[in-house]
């Protein structure tokens, strides 16, 4: 396997950790995919929340419950230690929130997997039907 390709399989890695942690609020899975120092941003123009234990009180302050939404994505491309993954994020149910997402997530990954910052631009959107 070459650089890229290991690139890409720790990208992947990191993503389904992510979406795991995702469905079940677990602050040790959340924590385990940042770095110590890692940067969290919720949009580009966002203060970054800055370590794991910010990072996992702010993710739980606004979690979302599992059961509530579906997650898919594809790996758009991987330079280096840097990967940016295309999301859509459906709210079936949803009231209070848009019901569909669009995201551009920025992963930087340190050498043993896990984040040192990570930016996540989202977009309400409306969903093609195609």
């Amino acid at each position: 396997m070459d650089n890229r390709e290991n690139a890409a399989a720790a990208a992947e890695n990191w993503i389904a950790r992510y979406v795991r942690a995702w469905s079940t609020n677990d602050p040790d899975e959340i924590r385990s995919l940042f770095t110590e120092q890692a940067e969290y941003r919720d949009g580009p123009s966002t203060p970054p929340w800055v370590g794991r234990d910010a990072i996992v009180d702010a993710w739980l302050a606004q979690k979302d419950e599992p059961g509530t939404w579906s997650f898919t994505h594809e790996l758009v491309a991987v330079d280096g230690d840097v990967a940016v993954i295309r999301g859509w994020t459906d709210y079936p149910n949803a009231t209070a929130k848009a019901r569909h997402y669009d995201n551009m997530m920025v992963i930087r990954l340190a050498e043993d997997g896990r984040a040192a910052l990570f930016t996540d631009w989202w977009v309400a959107s409306t969903p093609s039907d195609s």
